[in-house]
């Protein structure tokens, strides 16, 4: 057997970062990824959001990648709210997503991170948190 422990924060918007997850669509959608998610054997440690965006931290198992796990994620969860018709026009998830690794002894400084959303987001927006990020991990967004 195979022992694996890796934990993702991952952060990815609303297309066109529409503020489509106000408090009661955020919290049956977040509801739905976590129930959707334990299906698949996906294991969520926490998750929460804004208007326009979700943050997720998540355990990788030994057989699955990010891009499977955003994947069953993004993909489903979209499916699901316009079949369900949670929000009455289409939804959609932006294609991208943001992912970093996070080290065992940062895993409650990003718990507490994630579940202040609410309060964060009094102080910034989603297009600055993200660029945040982009500066933070040294991405290279231009090729």
């Amino acid at each position: 057997m195979s022992f694996v422990k890796v934990m993702i924060h991952a952060v990815w918007g609303t297309k066109n970062r529409e503020p489509y997850l106000m408090n009661a669509v955020r919290q049956k959608i977040i509801q739905h990824i976590k129930d959707n998610a334990k299906s698949k054997q996906i294991y969520i440690d926490t998750i929460n959001g804004h208007n326009d965006h979700l943050h997720c931290l998540f355990g990788l198992n030994a057989d699955m990648s990010i891009s499977k796990v955003m994947q069953l994620i993004k993909g489903e969860s979209a499916f699901w709210v316009n079949k369900e018709e949670i929000i009455k026009t289409k939804f959609e998830w932006a294609d991208e997503y943001f992912a970093v690794s996070v080290s065992e002894s940062m895993i409650d400084k990003v718990r507490v991170y994630i579940n202040n959303q609410e309060e964060h987001h009094k102080k910034i927006t989603f297009a600055q948190e993200y660029e945040n990020f982009i500066k933070q991990y040294n991405f290279n967004i231009h090729g």
